[in-house]
């Protein structure tokens, strides 16, 4: 049997308020089951306010929470309270994020949106909410945006949600929240992507071990496979309908439906961290050389042309985490050093063309979830953290300008944004 086999079912648990820290605390048993609930309060109660223009915001989790922030003066608008280490995703549609709690991926009204009327549009603003839909999966990995489309992984059970990125939007408020079409595995720390033409990528593999990417078309037939990947982890999508997967001796590029794998020179070059842009056929990825290093702190960065399926390495001169890739408003690699320099770079020849001073030296800590200087980019501005100091600054992407910082009540961690 097809274990890529599509299934079309109900798999949302829309939770009231109150129950939420109930949810928290029964994580670990979370059901199988198709039956669904919602609520009537799926995002935030509050009356909305008529803005003249989108106004974006930024939200950073912290050790016990989210803050919201104003993306132009860094203001913080709102502090929500959730327990435990919680990861921050974009869910694609301007307004919302996805927190990955114990209990699944919940979602996070970021309280700003702008509709489209023809001629004109209308934008508005109220509070930020965590709000009561939450879709109960088991470890909440990888989230996805591409093509419209919203893609959640859960590494505990094999689970992939696709959702369309714009019935966030349609549904927030009023009735069931946005339902997803799932696709089941094995359970392993995997990703998946769905391309423009409904064809849906991702791994396969275990607890212990994966290798492999897998193809299946808009009806769930399988159309590819690749089974040459070691360690596989991590996904970019690069224009001209590109994704690239990254392996711990090179890397797969899936086109045209059809898998290319790239080899690298060593027996071990690892890239697992890669960040892909609209604007570029190159996927900006880290590169690991050290197999048995506890933390090993990089200083070379791969460029991997999606075209011509040749990868080129380049030596920044300074280390970088993950947490450190972004892409520029054209297509621009950028990378966050240790130098404390956010480093611009040419996709396709690998040159540095800039390297602007942002915040001080630092050093990658031991453990991923720890709180390090991490870069986010939205549209041209990029939001630069220094969770030491406490501190959050913009960057103007067309000059390296700093345009704005502030000193945050709590230390930043993760990092994104929503457009408004």
């Amino acid at each position: 049997m097809n274990r890529s086999t599509r299934i079309r079912r109900r798999q949302i648990a829309a939770v009231p308020a109150a129950l939420t820290a109930t949810v928290l605390l029964l994580a670990g048993c979370s059901s199988d089951s198709d039956s669904s609930e919602s609520s009537d309060s799926a995002a935030t109660t509050a009356e909305p306010e008529a803005v003249d223009a989108a106004e974006p915001r930024i939200l950073t989790t912290y050790d016990g929470g989210t803050l919201t922030l104003d993306a132009n003066t860094l203001e913080v608008i709102s502090d929500e309270k959730i327990e435990g280490f919680n990861r921050l995703n974009p869910v694609g549609d301007g307004r919302h994020a996805m927190v990955s709690t114990a209990a699944g991926f919940q979602l996070f009204d970021a309280g700003v949106w702008t509709e489209d009327h023809g001629e004109h549009t209308h934008s508005y603003a109220a509070d930020p909410e965590l709000t009561d839909v939450v879709y109960g999966v088991d470890t909440p990995g990888h989230v996805v945006r591409h093509d419209g489309k919203t893609i959640l992984f859960s590494d505990g059970d094999g689970k992939i949600q696709v959702f369309d990125t714009a019935s966030f939007l349609e549904t927030t408020g009023e009735g069931d929240a946005p339902e997803p079409t799932v696709t089941e595995t094995e359970p392993h720390h995997g990703v998946a992507i769905e391309m423009s033409d409904g064809s849906l990528v991702h791994t396969e593999g275990t607890a212990e071990y994966r290798d492999t990417v897998v193809a299946v078309d808009a009806e769930g037939k399988e159309i590819a496979r690749n089974t040459e990947c070691p360690g596989v982890h991590g996904e970019a999508a690069a224009q001209g309908e590109a994704a690239a997967f990254g392996c711990e001796d090179g890397l797969l590029v899936f086109k045209d439906g059809e898998f290319a794998r790239i080899q690298a020179e060593g027996k071990y070059a690892r890239t697992g961290n890669q960040a892909g842009s609209e604007e570029s056929t190159v996927v900006l990825g880290d590169y690991k050389t050290d197999e048995d290093a506890e933390l090993e702190r990089p200083t070379k960065i791969t460029l991997t042309d999606t075209v011509a399926n040749t990868t080129k390495v380049v030596d920044l001169g300074t280390s970088y985490s993950f947490r450190s890739l972004g892409r520029g408003p054209a297509g621009e690699a950028l990378v966050l050093g240790t130098d404390g320099k956010l480093h611009v770079l040419d996709p396709a020849s690998g040159e540095e063309t800039a390297a602007w001073d942002v915040i001080d030296e630092w050093e990658e800590p031991i453990e991923w979830q720890d709180a390090r200087p991490t870069l986010f980019v939205q549209g041209d501005r990029a939001y630069v953290s220094d969770p030491d100091t406490k501190e959050l600054h913009v960057v103007d992407l067309s000059n390296g300008e700093v345009l704005a910082s502030a000193e945050l009540p709590e230390a930043p961690n993760e990092l994104t944004g929503v457009t408004g």
